[in-house]
């Protein structure tokens, strides 16, 4: 499909073809009706504060009102946020969306007394009255985990403030948030022609996958050139993030932010450290990849918008509705009720807001909350690359909609260590699922292709945002100075070592990379990306070739929510990624990739 050179507003768009946010609340009046009901909860909270330890009977009172309090919080938070992203010209949700933000620190600092008090009850206590009391027997894991991260949990006061303190520190996001989404403006591309194509959030990936050169090169230099125009505002929005990621590790007594962002979830940071040497060792097997790319575009020199340049004139087309039944057909192996769950979600209960607007924010999420549907926000383009994305975000929706059914609400919410496992388990099994069933070389290629962008955003950019990561983290710790231009020359750097001799490199265009990923405000997360994706790949393996018990442990690590450690509950699944070794046999799958796409390129 040939992307249109313009972007509808909002109202413009089909009903269809937007998600069913009047599924949480009809009418932003009924929102707005339930921020009060809220707020008249929020004392009948705090009034638990100092009778924790009155006994079982009043702890397990405690616990259903703060799941009371956190359950329609969720339901405003979703409604406001996913509302602001799909047009972040629409200044009443913005208005919502902030709202919403301070809501959500004024729950915390009203739940702020809840872990400080039972760590003063004491571990033995708790264990005692969670063995008299069976009501209280799911509070284990939550006790275990506490008890485990307890040197890092400070006085109820002070836990207090850092909730409170929640609502300023969520500027730097929304800050970029606005920046990226609504104000950055970018001019258009052009094609070979003359002809302008419109760029926008919810067009750039079509504009990069164009199959005229001219349209690829001028749709990333624009946009790039949109960030650096910006580049010393968006360097002090992300190391104000930075700064505040070192603030919250120092309060609660981490050694480093790498350590605060993986031990509360018990995952060593020797797991960081693996991936980035496999990854650093893998390097070869990309670079491999972009010469055989150059070679069969027949180009003298290669640019990384060259990277998704397609390899055929034959661009499969891939409607919606098409996508969501090769998808169903790829999740066959997990039985009946997942594949019907899901057609439903997608064609019936409008959980997929695919629309290309203006306005729309970059990129696609997954998001909802206990009591809700699961959403998903994307630009679809009715192409393999969009029915890819669709394929990883209905992961994450699925995941959260097993969580949320088979987990009460505190342990509803899965660790991001999990997260980037079920999303990329489900582009997997489609891909396999694909290329046995497509058997046009033409259709393979494309699918390759897709595949290979896939591995290229989480197993590259990724990896190499992660180690840029840690280098900005270590400085802001250390007070060493960070500005635009040691950001760009960090990143850059990074690049270049990533790319070789095999990419046209464009240091500042490159090195702007950081501004355009939101992930660099989650402390620590980009890597999961490529854990992710190993863990996926191992556990797809054993599901698509009908391996006895994997289906049912896979749907058992989804319904699991955050009842388990996420390293356990990846074991009990059926993979170890405490070892490089899922990391070092993903890259395996890569490499294979290359080796097919050379084969069927050579015929």
């Amino acid at each position: 499909m040939t992307p249109s050179t313009h972007l509808p507003d909002r109202s413009e768009v089909a009903l269809e073809e937007t998600w069913a946010l009047e599924s949480i609340f009809a009418t932003p009046a009924e929102w707005e009706a339930a921020c009060q009901t809220l707020q008249d909860l929020l004392p009948e909270l705090s009034a638990y504060q100092g009778h924790l330890g009155d006994g079982p009977q009043v702890l397990l009172a405690a616990i259903e009102k703060l799941e009371e309090v956190g359950t329609l919080l969720g339901k405003l938070t979703t409604y406001a946020s996913n509302a602001a992203a799909v047009n972040t010209f629409d200044q009443a949700a913005n208005a919502r969306a902030g709202q919403a933000r301070s809501l959500s620190a004024q729950a915390g600092a009203a739940m702020a007394f809840f872990d400080p008090e039972l760590m003063a009850i004491g571990f033995d206590t708790l264990r005692a009255w969670l063995k008299e009391t069976p009501e209280l027997a799911f509070f284990a894991h939550y006790v275990d985990r506490l008890e485990k991260r307890s040197p890092h949990v400070r006085s109820g006061e002070v836990e207090q403030v850092l909730a409170l303190v929640g609502d300023a520190f969520s500027g730097a996001f929304a800050s970029f948030n606005m920046l990226t989404n609504a104000d950055l403006k970018f001019q258009p591309a052009t094609d070979s022609t003359g002809a302008a194509l419109e760029i926008g959030q919810a067009s750039i990936g079509s504009l990069i996958t164009h199959p005229d050169r001219q349209v690829r090169r001028s749709a990333w230099q624009n946009y790039a050139d949109a960030y650096l125009a910006f580049k010393n505002t968006s360097a002090s929005i992300l190391t104000t993030a930075v700064k505040q990621d070192v603030f919250y590790a120092r309060v609660r007594g981490y050694p480093s932010s790498l350590h605060a962002s993986l031990e509360p979830n018990n995952v060593p940071v020797e797991v960081f450290y693996n991936l980035m040497e496999v990854f650093k060792q893998n390097l070869p097997t990309w670079q491999r990849y972009w010469r055989l790319r150059r070679k069969a575009l027949g180009l003298e020199s290669f640019g990384v918008y060259d990277i998704k340049a397609p390899l055929t004139d034959a661009k499969p087309v891939v409607p919606f509705e098409q996508a969501v039944e090769w998808i169903c057909a790829g999740m066959a192996p997990l039985g009946e009720e997942y594949v019907t769950i899901l057609r439903r979600g997608c064609l019936e209960e409008r959980w997929v807001d695919r629309a290309r607007n203006r306005g729309k924010r970059e990129g696609a999420f997954s998001s909802g909350s206990f009591g809700t549907r699961p959403f998903i926000m994307m630009s679809y383009a009715d192409d393999v690359f969009s029915l890819s994305t669709l394929a990883h975000e209905l992961g994450h929706s699925m995941h959260s909609y097993y969580s949320r059914a088979n987990q009460r609400f505190l342990y509803s919410r899965y660790g991001l260590f999990v997260a980037e496992v079920a999303s990329n388990f489900n582009q997997a099994m489609v891909r396999e699922y694909l290329m046995r069933t497509q058997t046009d070389p033409l259709f393979q290629i494309a699918l390759i292709e897709e595949a290979m962008s896939n591995y290229h955003r989480y197993f590259f950019i990724m990896p190499t945002l992660a180690r840029f990561e840690l280098e900005i983290h270590n400085r802001a710790e250390k007070g060493a100075p960070l500005n635009a231009d040691i950001l760009i020359g960090i990143l850059a750097d990074f690049f270049q070592e990533g790319y070789g001799a095999e990419v046209e490199f464009d240091r500042e265009r490159i090195g702007i990379t950081w501004a355009q990923f939101l992930h660099l405000y989650m402390n620590f997360y980009v890597y999961q990306y490529a854990t992710g994706i190993s863990g996926a790949h191992a556990l797809a393996k054993g599901v698509a070739a009908g391996q006895a018990g994997a289906a049912e442990r896979y749907l058992d690590f989804l319904k699991s929510g955050g009842s388990r450690y996420p390293l356990v509950a990846l074991q009990q699944a059926g993979v170890d990624l405490t070892s490089p070794e899922p990391v070092a046999a993903a890259f395996e799958t890569l490499a294979g990739l290359v080796d097919r796409l050379e084969v069927l390129l050579a015929k």
